[in-house]
């Protein structure tokens, strides 16, 4: 008995909570003093800003307990998310149960999966079954589905335990994340700045430490630019790679490519392992192909061969910081050997980006307008574009959908002479919340740097690789060709130990 007193206090609740329930047999009892007597690792000091996969390790050797995992997390929650807004929906009761659920099950020698008693955050877009949902619409403000989405159902299956959710812009159809249900989400680094959108809570409760992952999706890239403006890393997979079953829009019709489901976390190892759990066919979602998972481990990445840029030819040039950052993250991968070579394709990326801006108008709006409808929506969010546009006529919208196609076509043709492209994820680090926000319309000869791979279906990741001066993160992004998420994630990762990766905020 002295020695199960040496351990945490925490640690010695959990095990008499177990008692009490029955769980705690002669022989898990034995095994806990032998754990006491070798005096192994208290909880991490940093458990709050440590990986989802190292979390998991300590759960699974029991030095840590899936119900201390969510309480520090859900302290963290409430010691910072008043001041940022991003948890914007908590069940905290049901996580702490849940956690101790597998607590029990681990004591009887069960583990569920790789993410076994992990603590997590899923975007308030993707359906949660018996969770409020809204995606930040009006009509769906008390909507409680009945089923998880399928990523959501997935990492639970692998053991993680779920939070709370996170703001979204309304439909997630804007980069600003507020809407008329709860408000704006503020950047972690800096209050009063915008965490990027649409994936926006996601984002900045994972930089303040109060989430291990979190479940995003990226239409135009609302995981990279989130990721981006909290200096934390996510992956937009391949298109085909996961399903977007149980997501408020799910199946978009002509713009059904450009949707994708992914992970956002801390540490590029997280995005590794979270992906691998939600991709693959469902059955559901008709456009998922049952495409093989490849490990970054496995990359070389002395043979690259990369292409990169830093203007993709926008009449708004990047900031200085966001410059040198990409240049740095370049001479990073010269000196491993790399072949290396500086090659915009931006004629590609003008055409890419203008026939996007004339697909998402040819029908005036009118694929915005029936998601309201269907979710029984009738007043909007500011940031929300339904600006009156003209409709075209049929022969201009198939002349388009074959020129986006040709397009995606000489895409992969310029690609074939590289493994990686290496370029910004947005011009500028985070901006102010604006005093009333409204509609981010697109500017003409300004392309952004994340629609286009969206466009194309290509896979990207985004890490931390600059600051600037007033100490706002500024990402790089990573993209591979189709299917090839291994090569993005294992360029990240090296970036990520090298000049990069995620810092705490002072908050």
């Amino acid at each position: 008995m002295d020695s199960l007193l040496r351990l945490p206090r925490s640690r010695r609740r959990f095990l008499a909570e177990l008692a009490a329930a029955g769980a705690a047999s002669a022989s898990f009892a034995a095994s806990l003093r032998a754990e006491a007597q070798l005096a192994g690792p208290r909880i991490p000091d940093d458990l709050n800003f440590t990986s989802a996969k190292r979390i998991a390790a300590l759960i699974a050797s029991r030095r840590l307990s899936a119900v201390e995992a969510v309480q520090a997390y859900l302290k963290r929650i409430d010691a910072v998310n008043g001041q940022l807004n991003a948890v914007v929906y908590p069940i905290a009761e049901r996580a702490l149960q849940e956690a101790r659920q597998a607590d029990a099950l681990l004591a009887r020698g069960q583990r569920i999966g790789p993410l076994h008693g992990v603590p997590c955050t899923i975007k308030d877009s993707l359906a949660t079954a018996g969770v409020r949902t809204t995606g930040g619409t009006l009509g769906r403000r008390n909507y409680v589905p009945d089923r998880d989405a399928t990523a959501v159902a997935r990492v639970r299956a692998a053991g993680a335990i779920v939070m709370g959710k996170t703001n979204t812009p309304e439909l997630t159809l804007s980069g600003m994340t507020t809407n008329l249900i709860y408000g704006k989400t503020h950047n972690p680094y800096k209050h009063g700045y915008q965490p990027g959108g649409s994936t926006g809570g996601g984002a900045s409760i994972i930089a303040a430490g109060g989430s291990s992952f979190d479940i995003g999706t990226d239409f135009g890239g609302s995981i990279r630019g989130p990721a981006h403006f909290c200096g934390i890393a996510g992956l937009k997979p391949s298109t085909g790679r996961v399903p977007r079953t149980g997501h408020i829009i799910d199946y978009g019709g002509y713009f059904d490519p450009f949707q994708v489901v992914g992970p956002l976390a801390r540490w590029t190892e997280d995005l590794e392992l979270i992906a691998s759990v939600i991709a693959g066919p469902d059955y559901v979602d008709a456009a998922i192909v049952p495409a093989p998972w490849l490990s970054p481990s496995t990359v070389d990445l002395k043979a690259m061969r990369i292409a990169y840029f830093v203007n993709n030819g926008s009449t708004k040039a990047p900031t200085a910081e966001t410059d040198a950052a990409v240049r740095r993250v370049v001479a990073q991968f010269r000196s491993l050997g790399a072949g290396v070579v500086e090659d915009c394709p931006a004629a590609l990326i003008r055409e890419s980006s203008d026939i996007r801006q004339a697909l998402s108008t040819a029908d005036g709006r009118a694929w915005v307008k029936r998601l309201l409808k269907k979710y029984g929506t009738s007043k909007t969010s500011p940031v929300i574009n339904l600006r009156p546009a003209p409709t075209v006529k049929t022969p201009e919208f198939t002349r388009l959908a074959e020129a986006m196609d040709a397009n995606r076509s000489k895409f992969l043709q310029w690609f074939s002479a590289y493994d990686l492209v290496i370029c910004p994820a947005d011009r500028a680090p985070a901006q102010p919340w604006p005093a009333e926000p409204k509609a981010m319309v697109p500017e003409p000869g300004n392309y952004g740097y994340t629609p286009v791979f969206n466009n194309t279906g290509w896979p990207g990741a985004v890490v931390r690789a600059g600051w600037s001066p007033d100490g706002l993160p500024i990402g790089v992004q990573f993209i591979a060709k189709p299917m090839r998420e291994d090569v993005a994630l294992a360029a990240a990762a090296f970036i990520e130990a090298t000049v990069g990766g995620y810092q705490r905020p002072k908050l």
